[in-house]
């Protein structure tokens, strides 16, 4: 609900969040609120603020409530202080900030003051009548206080926000200048030292965006982010069998193809992540979404339900328009292929009566008219429900077609049957059989990318539609990038690297697989009505605006170095395997011995990973570090 006490607005939802401490046009600060963790923070502050506000109506007090205003008045004062002075802590540690920081925490510490002297006892009056105190004697200054408080105290909080952002562009600008030292190793050596500080950065930047994602307010924002993520952690992997592969066999053109479409799809997703969390205007600028037909049928109806209130809100002309971009959108499925011809039936069938309905709508309007009426009539109202019916009806069997299609294509590809095929051909060296799984492997990326088209056509919210573009955007790279590594293993059969590095591609491709099937569900949840609200998650404190930066971007050091080393395991296994190709005697022991401890270690960290539980956390690290030491021992 709203409060309006004062000339201060306090919007809040049922869930009892500011959407906005500065809502009120003669108070808006001109700083807007992105983070949910800044919005929490200034929660008990509002709450505080309106509470003194409120009471301002009656200026004549019992002890009781006098006691209580100027308990709150104080506190509000400290709290500011406390507030103030880690403000001013950031800006002695950011000198680009300091000048900003350090006027927002004088106007805060100032009204803050105020507001203390206004509650004061002390200062206040008896009244002549019944010789109760009188408080806030100056409304006015009240008021204004109270506005410089919370529009200062915003502020900071977003300054201090500014600090993450700042962080993140210089976590991705490490992991950017150590990409470009690993494209350009030309040893192995040299790529598993720089790897190994490429893993650290990595991690780094995955708990920064991380925490970002969780916190944004804009769920489009938080789903653009999720996806670059997404693509930066399974091209993590890629990049390291891409790259051993191009460094085992340099001559390799296929190899290479490989590794240069890795590299520059890490580059871009580092790149969006960067243009979502400082709101970049470049050419990728918040790309605009292809229209839908979800979306289309929701504006249509919505022009059309104006009508009853107001019969000139547009004209028959705009409507018509609005009805024939809708099915224009509607070929999408019918030109498709893979549409059955019952299915294409149906939807054209679903397109007519939709359009005779909007007729007959039309003709009911220019008679209402014409007899000048001043709301729908009967034949209108009819009409309207009828037309309304007509594309809630096209949209249910669109519907039907995408989910349908999509849930056969996933029960085919659970079978992996290409996948199985290529990595057969690559290992005998058929590059002929190889072209062949290729080109029924391109078929059917054609058929899922064409799948998540018509998908976003009907996944009913911008989230899920971003979340479609991407899953049709993962398919169609990894496709080809699984292609050129079966065809890398056919050129060297024997290459254990290469075995591995076309494993690599084509779990990331099932991984997309799994992730489209959970996709595939939420938009059935959408549809049926049956989504929850997900629980919020905030990487700033949430209570108490003393210390709400304290924990920006802290992570448990445990996680932390359990990722590290988990990437350090990968690597040190994934050379060992390149060292063994090198002997001649297979059947060594030792040989076979750190191959084992290496797998050990690594599935180790594994288990750790997913089923680490808080009284058992350090014995499996102890356990792990100790194989650890134990290989390294092993090579040495």
């Amino acid at each position: 609900k709203e409060k309006q006490k004062g000339g201060i607005s306090v919007n809040s939802s049922s869930a009892g969040m500011a959407s906005s401490p500065c809502g009120n046009s003669n108070f808006d600060s001109g700083l807007e609120i992105k983070t949910r963790s800044v919005e929490q923070t200034l929660i008990p502050l509002v709450s505080q603020i309106t509470t003194l506000i409120n009471h301002k109506d009656k200026p004549k007090k019992s002890e009781r409530t006098l006691a209580a205003i100027h308990r709150v008045g104080q506190a509000v004062s400290v709290a500011v202080g406390r507030f103030v002075a880690v403000g001013e802590a950031i800006a002695a540690e950011n000198q680009e900030l300091k000048d900003e920081m350090g006027q927002a925490c004088f106007e805060a510490r100032r009204a803050g003051d105020a507001i203390a002297q206004l509650t004061d006892v002390g200062s206040a009056l008896p009244s002549q009548s019944d010789g109760r105190v009188t408080v806030f004697s100056d409304r006015t200054g009240m008021v204004k206080a109270a506005r410089l408080l919370l529009s200062s105290v915003t502020k900071v909080l977003v300054l201090a926000d500014r600090i993450v952002i700042k962080q993140i562009i210089t976590s991705r600008n490490k992991v950017l200048v150590t990409l470009d030292h690993l494209e350009r190793v030309s040893t192995f050596q040299e790529f598993v030292q720089i790897f190994s500080q490429f893993g650290n950065e990595m991690v780094e930047f995955a708990h920064l965006t991380g925490d970002r994602q969780n916190d944004l307010k804009d769920e489009k924002k938080k789903a653009r982010m999720a996806a670059a993520r997404a693509v930066l952690e399974k091209c993590t992997m890629m990049l390291l069998t891409a790259s051993k592969t191009c460094l085992r066999h340099p001559d390799c053109e296929s190899a290479r193809i490989n590794k240069d479409a890795v590299f520059h799809r890490m580059r871009c997703a580092l790149e969006q992540v960067i243009e979502i969390v400082t709101e970049a205007r470049s050419c990728g600028e918040n790309k605009i979404l292809p229209a839908s037909i979800y979306n289309g049928i929701k504006d249509f109806k919505s022009s059309v339900e104006c009508l009853r209130e107001n019969l000139h809100s547009l004209s028959p002309q705009n409507v018509d328009s609005q009805l024939e971009a809708l099915v224009e959108r509607t070929e999408d499925f019918t030109d498709s292929a893979y549409t059955s011809h019952e299915q294409r039936q149906a939807i054209l069938s679903l397109c007519q009566l939709a359009r005779q309905d909007t007729q007959q709508l039309m003709h009911a309007w220019v008679e209402a008219q014409s007899v000048h009426a001043k709301e729908a009539t009967e034949d209108m109202e009819v009409a309207i429900l009828k037309t309304c019916q007509s594309v809630s009806d096209l949209r249910r069997e669109l519907h039907k077609v995408a989910v349908g299609r999509a849930s056969d294509l996933l029960k085919v590809h659970g079978e992996q049957l290409p996948l199985r095929a290529l990595k057969a051909a690559g290992a005998e060296g058929n590059l002929e059989a190889v072209a062949e799984y290729s080109r029924t492997l391109t078929e059917q990326k054609e058929q899922l990318v064409e799948t998540c088209r018509l998908l976003c056509h009907v996944s009913g919210t911008e989230p899920l539609e971003i979340t479609c573009i991407h899953a049709e955007e993962t398919f169609h790279v990894i496709g080809p990038q699984i292609i050129s590594a079966a065809q890398t293993l056919a050129l060297h059969p024997s290459s254990k690297i290469a075995k591995e590095n076309l494993e690599v591609f084509c779990e990331a491709w099932e991984s997309q697989l799994c992730d489209m099937a959970l996709l595939l569900r939420e938009i059935n949840d959408v549809f049926e009505g049956r989504r929850g609200d997900k629980r919020p998650y905030l990487s700033l404190p949430r209570p108490g605006v003393m210390c709400f930066f304290l924990c920006v971007c802290v992570r448990t050091q445990e996680q932390t170095s359990m990722a590290k080393l988990g990437l350090e395991l990968r690597l040190l296994s994934s050379d060992v395997d390149t060292e063994v190709e090198k002997w001649e005697e297979q059947e060594h022991d030792i040989v076979r011995q750190s191959q084992s401890l290496a797998s050990m270690a690594y599935n180790m960290y594994l288990f750790t990973r997913y089923h680490t539980l808080h009284r058992h956390t350090h014995m499996f690290r102890f356990s792990i570090c100790s194989l650890l030491n134990c290989y390294i021992h092993f090579r040495a």
